[in-house]
């Protein structure tokens, strides 16, 4: 399915409930592509339960549960895909519970705890699938108040949501360099690159064990790079520097984890060494507590003087 084809899908599956538009557990597990369908959803959500609220994420009365039911069943059949229909049928031979539904503010959250293929781009599209809802509700305010169970009360609702939709674009892009997930080898070390040429003066990596694979990756970039590592490293800087002079080598070996700081401004924790990127499957994080990072750029400062 291509992307104009998807987002009209998607559309299809935003309901308002409790005056929120949500979409379904089930209508997300498929669009993720979860193995386990609604199980992989609320393992994610379990596991992470302090970042889902319930503003974010809550789970249908039986009275909201018959309710969308009804709607979804009583809506022209081509609107709707029969998997969300099959899924709200009575609880006998199906699910024997109520569904949950994500808000956007959910849905956002869930991308960032979901390691599906899917996740990122998905997220994308349920973006702007919201964001085309939004504009088609806004032109045809006047003329019609009901839009695929979306009940508009007056035009600073219209506003409202348009900052919310901005608000998740923003969200979307910080999930998207929070964590990232590294897996094939090609595709590690080209996202990594795509990090570390993202600084604009100044690279400073932190790894004791890297070898001759992070000077296949520096010498295409046009910055200072200054490597703290062990003095076990064996690394030819200087006939490197005879060819890219962008390295500085500083031996010690205080350091434990790997560390990746663009412009002494953001800070990557990394689960890998460089020269084992791609080999297992590891995570890159970026920081965002300002006491650690604050900490961290003191203690390199020195190091580095």
């Amino acid at each position: 399915m291509n992307d104009l084809a998807l987002k009209e899908d998607i559309k299809s599956m935003i309901y308002e409930v409790r005056g929120k538009q949500v979409m379904l557990d089930s209508d997300l597990a498929r669009l993720y592509e979860c193995k386990n369908g609604t199980k992989s959803i609320n393992l994610a959500v379990t596991r992470n339960i302090e970042r889902f609220p319930e503003e974010f994420y809550f789970q249908l009365t039986d009275e909201e549960y018959n309710s969308l039911r009804f709607q979804i069943e009583t809506s022209n059949i081509t609107n709707y895909s029969r998997f969300q229909i099959e899924t709200l049928k009575s609880n006998s031979g199906g699910r024997r519970y109520n569904p949950y539904v994500f808000t956007e503010q959910g849905v956002a959250m869930l991308s960032s705890v979901l390691h599906t293929e899917k996740a990122v781009s998905v997220s994308i599209n349920i973006m702007n699938a919201f964001v085309s809802m939004r504009k088609y509700i806004s032109s045809n305010l006047i003329d019609q108040k009901n839009i695929n169970n979306l009940v508009l009360e007056d035009h600073s609702h219209i506003l409202k949501m348009d900052d919310d939709i901005k608000l998740l674009q923003e969200c979307f892009d910080k999930f998207e360099e929070k964590e990232i997930l590294l897996d094939k080898t090609y595709d590690a070390y080209s996202i990594l690159l795509d990090i570390f040429k993202s600084t604009k003066k100044e690279l400073i990596i932190i790894d004791r064990y890297t070898d001759k694979s992070l000077l296949d990756i520096i010498k295409e970039l046009r910055c200072k790079v200054i490597l703290i590592t062990s003095n076990k490293t064996k690394l030819d800087i200087k006939k490197y520097n005879e060819s890219y002079n962008n390295l500085k080598v500083i031996y010690n070996d205080t350091y434990h984890d790997r560390y990746f700081i663009i412009d002494r401004d953001k800070i990557y924790h990394s689960g890998n060494s460089i020269n084992h990127i791609g080999y297992r499957k590891s995570n890159i994080n970026l920081l965002e507590d300002e006491k650690v990072k604050d900490l961290i750029l003191k203690d390199i400062e020195k190091i580095i003087k």
